[in-house]
Formats: C-alpha cells, structure tokens, sequence
C-alpha cells in the first residue's frame, strides 16, 4: 500500500482552523497548563492537548473531557510566548468533535449555546433567562440549590426577571454570523 503524501493530518486540519496555524510552533514549554484556571479537571492539560494534536492522536483526544472544560479566560493565549492561542486550539478542536459525533463529557456545550443564543436574542446575557433554559436543558432539579442565590439576587434587584435589548443588537449579530462562519472578513 502505497503512503498518500497529499492525506490530511489531524494537525494540518486543526492549523487549518482560524487561530490555530501556529499549533506546530508550540515549544511545550507548559506556560499554557500553569496559566489554566481549571487544568485540574482536565483529562489532559493544554500542554498535553497540543501533544496529543501533533502526534496525530485524534480519537485519543476528542473521547476525552480536556477540550470541553475551557472556560475562556484566555490566560493560556496571552501569556504563551509563541502566541499559540491555545484557547482558539480548543475552542477548533471542540468544532471538529461536534461534527465528526464526539459526545462532550461535560454539560459545556449545552452552556455555551445557551450563552450564545442569549446573547444573540439579546444582544447581551439575559441572566435570569440563561440559567432557566440551561437547567432545563441539563437537570432542572439542579436549579433547586441555585433557588437562594437567586432569590437573593431578585431582592436585591441584582438580576432582572426581564431581558434587557442593546442597542445595535443586529450589527452584533452580524459579528457573531461572520465568527461562526469562520471568521471571514
């Protein structure tokens, strides 16, 4: 059998990714993983993740929980020294689970989207309305122990039970379409 030199790579299809064409300049030099707020929870640490990429070892990677526990701090990206991204990686690889059938290990989709689409309806996070149709979406009953932190925050007026509209709502919009499409310009 003959060796196609022309075949994709899982690293030639992440570094094709918005952000991502950097991926095989990374040094391994773990600033990445000390600088991530919740690389504890994580299977594998960015660090580890960019290993994994690089090595070819696709299946490996996206069956584990490490992609989906980015919480988007960016830490990660502004402190690598080789302005890696490695914040876009994750955010790239959790693209390509979804479309290729990897479940997620955790919730966080299920958050994001529901982030996102209070946003895009809103032009900004509608708290109240986030978090309702995210328990109801992952595990209504989990609401329950959120109930006096919310009742508290409704007291004291800290979180309106109506969602507020930005103004330029569809310009942001627009931003949000061209992202998802790939960020075109």
């Amino acid at each position: 059998m003959e060796n196609d030199s022309h075949a994709t790579t899982f690293l030639d299809e992440v570094a094709s990714l918005p952000a991502c064409e950097k991926i095989n300049e990374c040094i391994q030099c773990g600033v990445c993983s000390g600088s991530c707020t919740t690389a504890t929870q994580w299977e594998y640490t960015p660090r580890h993740v960019i290993a994994l990429v690089r090595a070819g070892m696709k299946d490996e990677l996206l069956k584990s929980n490490s992609i989906w526990f980015c919480v988007s701090c960016y830490l990660c990206t502004a402190r690598c020294p080789r302005d890696i991204k490695p914040a876009s990686i994750m955010h790239g690889l959790e693209s390509i689970a979804l479309k290729e059938g990897y479940k997620p290990a955790t919730s966080t989709t299920t958050m994001y989207r529901t982030f996102s689409d209070s946003i895009v309806k809103n032009g900004r996070v509608y708290e109240f309305g986030f978090m309702f149709k995210y328990f109801l979406k992952t595990n209504p009953f989990a609401a329950l122990k959120m109930l006096p932190m919310a009742i508290s925050l409704l007291t004291h007026k800290r979180m309106p039970l109506t969602a507020k509209k930005v103004k330029g709502k569809d310009e942001l919009n627009i931003i949000v379409n061209k992202l998802s499409a790939g960020g075109g310009q």
